[in-house]
């Protein structure tokens, strides 16, 4: 068997000091999570993060900096992702757009807020991600390259 871990995305968005969550049904119950989701076949990060925030808020977003590339594994018989985790700005928000399944309400929260949940957070990741918001923590774009089905070289 090779092991491979789980590729996903998440944005980290602010606004007027508080930051968007999803709080989703989850095998442990009801959870916060930045929008988040896998890394789709054909898909550049880039553009997976732009579809997740949609489908799972209904908000259009539009990052601006790579924030962090995070390994992360509850334990060793766990799951293993490799998150990449961005800002940017939403606009444009759908109300009519069904959100993903097991989503049930979108937030905004400040910092203390999420801290205050920290025992329905899906996962440690949310607020560290906050906190690398908090500190500056940016990367240019640029530094993500995608070359799927090209024949540069």
């Amino acid at each position: 068997m090779v092991w491979k871990p789980h590729v996903t995305v998440a944005a980290v968005i602010e606004r007027e000091g508080k930051f968007l969550l999803v709080e989703e049904q989850t095998s442990s119950g009801l959870q916060f999570n930045q929008p988040a989701g896998h890394l789709e076949e054909s898909e550049s990060l880039v553009d997976a993060v732009k579809r997740e925030v949609l489908e799972e808020t209904g908000w259009q977003f539009e990052p601006d900096a790579l924030m962090s590339i995070q390994l992360w594994r509850r334990s060793q018989k766990s799951t293993t992702f490799l998150r990449y985790c961005f800002t940017g700005q939403c606009h444009s928000y759908d109300s009519a757009l069904p959100l993903d399944e097991g989503i049930v309400a979108i937030h905004w929260l400040t910092s203390q807020e999420i801290q205050s949940q920290k025992n329905r957070l899906r996962s440690p990741l949310v607020m560290i991600a906050v906190d690398e918001y908090i500190s500056g923590q940016r990367y240019p774009l640029a530094m993500l390259k995608t070359f799927l089905d090209s024949t540069h070289g």
